[in-house]
């Protein structure tokens, strides 16, 4: 408040506390760029180089052999892979692996996190326990569950009194393979679901409640949507996971009986380092890219479009 003897600042005052001249854009963020910097050549010598280096790859007959050089076949190993019944009978195999244990991981995990997220004697310990898995060796885990689904000594039919070839067919063979993925993956599913849980406020269950919502209502109206990209970056993270399995296929059937259990990563492999046809193989990797990189997108997408037409 000014009253009659107050000054009123002069067009000079106001002049000397006026911004200067703003600086260029590039100079602006130049300290985030150098925060940067450390970090994309990093990204640029292990990810990105390997990378182009690869798809090179990918476009010549690749000789590993000292002294005999590479021949340019443009497309034509991807030409190959198209035509392949093999690599696509992996893909088969992907998807199928992908889809029985993505959704019941989602649905696992989340069930298990809503029921250790209440105040329940001993949980920790219950957390501890569903998570071991997913910390433990696939090398160790992957024998032991060809183990225990051997035909002759195998704990499974030992104690169901079968007598299943576990590995001498295709969909048995990925049925093993399929609980192992499963057992090992529902605590990593939990984990994250249980701390986007822990982020919701309470005051939006009470509100509910207040307003006569039931439990069933209060998890559809409000953790739900609640927990929505949770869910979203769950799904595409199982998906790429589910995809890129290898290690299990690999211990457990080696892809066999007759290439039927075959997968993208392991198929890769047996092309790349049994064979040495580094171009076939490296051809393989980027249609897999390629694929699990449009199936993320449209996740990404749908989980875009439910947040646009959630209301606020």
């Amino acid at each position: 408040m000014t009253g009659p003897h107050t000054a009123a600042p002069s067009r000079r005052d106001s002049a000397d506390v006026s911004p200067g001249p703003r600086a260029p854009g590039w100079r602006r963020h130049l300290p985030a760029y150098l925060f940067l910097l450390p970090g994309l050549i990093v990204f640029s010598l292990v990810m990105l180089y390997p990378t182009v280096q690869a798809f090179n790859i990918s476009l010549h007959e690749w000789s590993v052999v000292p002294g005999k050089e590479s021949t340019f076949v443009g497309l034509a190993n991807y030409i190959t892979a198209w035509h392949d019944p093999i690599f696509w009978r992996s893909m088969v195999n992907g998807t199928v692996y992908v889809i029985a244990t993505v959704i019941p991981q989602m649905l696992l995990g989340l069930g298990l996190a809503l029921a250790l997220d209440k105040p329940l004697r001993g949980r920790t310990g219950f957390r501890v326990l569903i998570y071991i898995p997913v910390i433990s060796s696939w090398v160790v885990v992957s024998l032991l569950f060809r183990y225990l689904f051997a035909t002759d000594s195998g704990l499974v039919n030992t104690i169901t009194g079968a007598e299943v070839d576990w590995f001498g067919g295709r969909w048995t063979a990925m049925f093993a393979i399929i609980t192992l993925g499963l057992w090992k993956g529902v605590g990593w599913a939990m984990l994250i679901f249980l701390a986007a849980l822990q982020s919701v406020p309470h005051e939006l269950h009470e509100a509910a409640e207040v307003d006569g919502a039931g439990p069933m209502r209060r998890f559809t109206a409000v953790t739900i949507p609640a927990i929505r990209r949770t869910i979203v970056f769950v799904s595409v993270l199982l998906v790429i996971g589910g995809f890129n399995v290898f290690v299990s296929v690999k211990l457990m059937t080696a892809g066999g009986p007759s290439d039927w259990t075959q997968v993208p990563l392991t198929y890769l492999y047996r092309q790349a380092f049994s064979f040495l046809d580094f171009g076939y193989g490296s051809a393989i990797a980027f249609m897999l890219t390629v694929i699990v990189f449009a199936i993320s997108l449209v996740q990404l997408r749908l989980g875009r479009h439910d947040d646009e037409e959630s209301p606020a």
